[in-house]
Order: C-alpha cells, then structure tokens, then sequence
C-alpha cells in the first residue's frame, strides 16, 4: 500500500503537465528534495575526512604501538556506508553520477530533458521501488532485535546501518522527483521553475 502511495506521488511531475495548478505544489516539493539532499550531502561528506583520519589513527595505533580496537575499524565500514548510501541522492542533484555520455552530452536541453525524464521514470524509480520492497523485511528484522557487531567490542548499531538500505532509495526517489519535474518543466518551456540544483 505504501509503495502504491509512493508510486503516485512519483506520478504528480508528469500530471502537473495536464493540470496546471499542481505546478507549484510539484515545484515546492522539488525545491524542498533539493534541499534535503543538499543538507544531507553537505553533512555526509565530513564523512569523508573522518574515515581517513580514522583510518590514519587505526594505522598509526597499530603498527607504532600494537594496539588495535574493534570498534574503530568497524566504525570505518559504517562511515564508508553511510557516505555512498546516503549521498547518492545529493550525487543526483549535482549530475554528478557516472552515465553514459555519448549522446548526452552534446544535445539540446530539451534532449536532455528528454532523456532525464525517460531515464528517471523508467529506470531510477522501478529500482528504488525495488529496492525499498526488498530490503525493508531484512531492516525490519535487524530492528526487532537491536542487531548489534557479531564482535563483542564491535559496535551494536548494525541495525542503524542496514536503515541506510531504506533511506538510499527514500533520497534517490526525492532527487528524482526533481530532476522530472525540472525536466518537464523544460519540455514545457516554463523558464518560472527554481533550479536549486545549479543554485546551490
């Protein structure tokens, strides 16, 4: 039932086409995932200084003193998670996933806008649904239990980084709201739409 909802508010870039008054309701709505993704990637991507510093620490402890900590390594594959997961969306937003250029690149906006809108409804969308469909028995589980590190100094959070699974299609499906509201929008010809994307 959630996903049937989901599905139809995926839909409302492609109705705002035949009903103009939920042009704006669509435009907010692709404002408001541009920001969120925004905010997210902003956050996430300190993930990234932090996995190498940590990385750094784990070396610098292990090979200078012979020590070593469970949880400091196992908090690498947890930030490393986080960091591809949960900023596949802000990715979105800046066109920054790998794609196949040969036609893209040097076409017309409309082509492009074109392209966006095939690709989004054909394939993002099915396989973030996909996605969310498959993976939210096994977040599910791992929540009932409180599911923690198989290691016993290891971190007991696993449960909180199996939710990215849910969260990566959640942020995706959002971006590519906007990316097909965008798109339509240019097809349209209404230059009125807010490109927060290229603005921010």
């Amino acid at each position: 039932m959630i996903l049937v909802l989901i599905a139809a508010l995926l839909c409302l870039p492609l109705l705002a086409g035949l009903i103009p008054p939920l042009r704006p309701v669509v435009t907010s709505l692709a404002d408001f995932a541009d920001r969120v993704n925004g905010a997210v990637g902003a956050l996430t991507s300190w993930l990234s200084l932090f996995m190498v510093l940590t990385v750094f620490v784990i070396v610098i402890l292990r090979y200078v003193y012979g020590v070593g900590f469970i949880w400091m390594q196992e908090s690498v594959v947890y930030m490393h998670g986080f960091l591809f997961m949960l900023a596949a969306g802000f990715t979105l937003r800046q066109n920054g996933h790998v794609r196949v250029d040969v036609f893209y690149g040097s076409a017309s906006p409309a082509r492009r806008a074109l392209v966006d809108v095939v690709g989004t409804y054909l394939f993002l969308f099915p396989v973030c649904l996909v996605i969310l469909y498959a993976s939210y028995p096994y977040v599910a589980s791992s929540w009932a239990v409180f599911e923690k590190s198989r290691e016993t100094s290891g971190i007991p959070g696993v449960f909180l980084l199996k939710t990215a699974l849910l969260v990566l299609p959640v942020l995706l499906m959002a971006q590519g709201f906007a990316l097909a509201a965008r798109s339509l929008a240019t097809l349209r010809g209404d230059t009125q739409h807010v490109d927060l994307a290229k603005a921010g």
